[in-house]
């Protein structure tokens, strides 16, 4: 799992489509998932082994069914890489002319 791996798995719409479906209720199996989305059943099982390979997916067997679950980790990871560190500027920034512009008036 690295950041490219995990960009790559989510600039697809239709991945970002099942990870909003496992976010919803996790534990869901192919045939549930694929019902969700127009594409055939072959499509959808590339698709998340795009994001079983990102670490975005982890599954579990349940007798004969391969279960598949949301693992928020590497989003986390990208967020705070590179997302966290540009706001925090941004925000100080921000307080700090509320804070100027409330001792002006």
């Amino acid at each position: 799992m690295n950041d490219d791996s995990v960009f790559k798995a989510l600039a697809h719409p239709t991945r970002r489509l099942l990870l909003d479906r496992l976010y919803e209720r996790d534990g869901r199996s192919l045939t549930e998932l694929e019902s969700d989305v127009e594409m055939t059943r072959f499509g959808v099982m590339k698709h998340l082994r795009v994001l079983e390979d990102a670490g975005l997916v982890v599954t579990r067997r349940s007798g004969r069914e391969k279960l598949h679950y949301l693992n928020p980790v590497p989003i986390r990871l990208i967020h705070d890489r590179w997302i966290d560190k540009y706001t925090e500027r941004r925000v100080s920034a921000l307080a700090d002319l509320k804070h100027e512009l409330e001792e002006t008036a």
